[in-house]
């Protein structure tokens, strides 16, 4: 289903199904009261985003630590992200198929009896006021039910389903936000304010294994792409263009991108370009590619399989990328990231590894939100054409020109 087709239905059918539900449940509650119990089987709730898995590794990690069993379920399209760090073994990982309302409605199904069979005592609902993770969160037959809540906040309305309720924090990074949740879990019911210190330098991110195999097969993959190329000769510089269709205004000017590109390799001898991207970004990579004309400029669009993208990030020099799923996978290795931002800002959701925002922060920035469902209606991004090719390449200069730059914050 399209993400538009999607939000609809969130807002149309889920508000008044979870009005109906919190009537139902508070008539089963006042007769069969629910038997408290300390959270031992968790389960994460994360659909849409595959860089959410990333930063809220470490609240999980956090989480593990304190002897629990880990659980998550995933729409199926996203559910790769969970295999980079392993924080949840394979088969503790329910995925659900969006393609069409039968899809959905039957693994919505299946997920609910797959609770009760992992015997799942406690919900995690990482997504920011979502209806349809609220509804399975209450009917996974959990005593225990932590998500985000509007508090004094009008509109957002999802049922009031929990036990353990989050304010929000728009003014923290979104992987401080996380790990308020898990905290919450173990805590008090019903106190949204979660009064403990939270510090930025605290969220660490693990770092994925890179196996040896994949690695051989990303470098003979890179050799097919340049007759020549050899990690002594060339320093790799991945160039994802590219931006989910959730958010399309995220992606900056293709021409721009080729104006950069062709300036590196002017600059750099040594530099080689791979334009990245899944299968079906393979077109736009290639006009890009197109657009460069240049053999030290390759597009990489459908090569590499997602498990090989950490092996590949790990013979990489430098990552220059939109604001999307890339600098987030990125992050589990040491790689260099440069991250265009427009309409969401990098404050919030900023990749947790090595990497530097590229952000013009105008008036109007960030335009989505966790209250408008991260929808806008504006399509004529000037937050990122305010960004030129020259801004992005001084950015870069002093990395490529072999400085060692720590990580820095918008």
């Amino acid at each position: 289903m399209k993400v538009d087709t999607m939000r609809v239905i969130d807002h149309y059918v889920g508000v008044p199904l979870c009005f109906l539900l919190k009537q139902l449940f508070k008539v089963w509650e006042f007769i069969f009261r629910p038997k408290p119990k300390q959270p031992e089987n968790v389960l994460f709730i994360e659909l849409s985003e595959m860089g959410s898995a990333i930063l809220a590794d470490p609240a999980m990690r956090w989480l593990k630590d304190q002897g629990k069993n880990l659980h998550f379920v995933i729409f199926q399209k996203n559910a790769a992200s969970l295999k980079l760090l392993k924080t949840i073994p394979e088969e503790r990982i329910f995925t659900i198929r969006p393609d069409s309302l039968f899809t959905l409605a039957f693994d919505s199904l299946r997920f609910l009896v797959w609770c009760r069979q992992r015997k799942i005592d406690t919900t995690i609902d990482l997504e920011l006021f979502s209806r349809f993770t609220a509804l399975l969160s209450r009917m996974s037959g959990a005593v225990n039910r932590t998500g985000y809540d509007g508090v004094h906040e009008e509109g957002l309305y999802r049922g009031n389903f929990l036990t353990h309720p989050v304010m929000y924090n728009p003014h923290h990074h979104i992987s401080l936000n996380f790990m308020a949740l898990v905290q919450a879990c173990t805590g008090d019911k019903g106190q949204p304010y979660q009064r403990k210190l939270l510090n930025q330098d605290d969220i660490k991110l693990a770092r994925a294994d890179v196996d040896e195999e994949l690695k051989q097969s990303v470098l003979k993959k890179l050799a097919e792409l340049k007759t020549d190329f050899s990690t002594e000769q060339y320093r790799v510089m991945l160039v994802n263009p590219n931006a989910s269709d959730l958010l399309p205004q995220r992606r900056w000017m293709r021409d721009r991108y080729a104006s950069v590109i062709r300036q590196v390799l002017d600059d750099y001898q040594d530099i080689l370009v791979v334009i990245t991207g899944a299968p079906a970004e393979k077109a736009g990579a290639e006009e890009l590619n197109q657009m460069v004309d240049h053999q030290r400029c390759v597009n990489s669009a459908g090569v590499f399989t997602f498990a090989e993208l950490v092996p590949l990030y790990s013979v990489s020099y430098v990552m220059l990328s939109n604001d999307s799923g890339p600098p987030h996978f990125a992050s589990v290795t040491e790689l260099k990231t440069f991250v265009i931002f427009g309409p969401e800002t990098p404050r919030l959701y900023g990749a947790l590894g090595n990497s530097t925002p590229i952000y013009a922060g105008l008036a109007c920035s960030p335009c989505v939100s966790a209250g408008n469902h991260r929808k806008t209606t504006c399509f004529d991004n000037q937050c990122l054409k305010a960004i030129s090719v020259d801004d992005v390449l001084a950015t870069m200069k002093p990395v490529l020109d072999g400085q060692v730059i720590t990580r820095q914050r918008a």
